[in-house]
């Protein structure tokens, strides 16, 4: 883990009590385990929350890259919907 530091952090009062019962129900050994536990899960959360970002900064500039918006003919999706579901339907079973 290398060279530990000291720190002091605030907490709202329902996250403290949080962290005092996990101790308390021998979850965890102290609070700095608890808190260390949650850095652990933010760090392998971190990369997977960047690239969801990353994922949605795409597809918002393919959308805007496919031109202006156009009106939608619901009668025309449902129309299609239906021949989607007709044809799955009678696809022999695989």
């Amino acid at each position: 883990m290398g060279r530990i530091e000291k720190i002091s952090i605030a907490l709202p009062e329902e996250m403290l009590q949080s962290v005092k019962e996990a101790v308390d129900s021998g979850q965890y050994a102290s609070t700095s385990e608890v808190i260390r536990d949650a850095l652990r899960g933010w760090q392998l959360r971190e990369p997977l929350r960047k690239a969801e970002i990353e994922r949605l900064r795409k597809a918002w500039e393919e959308g805007l890259a496919s031109g202006p918006a156009r009106p939608l003919d619901f009668e025309e999706i449902k129309r299609r919907g239906r021949e989607r579901l007709a044809r799955a339907q009678q696809a022999p079973d695989g």
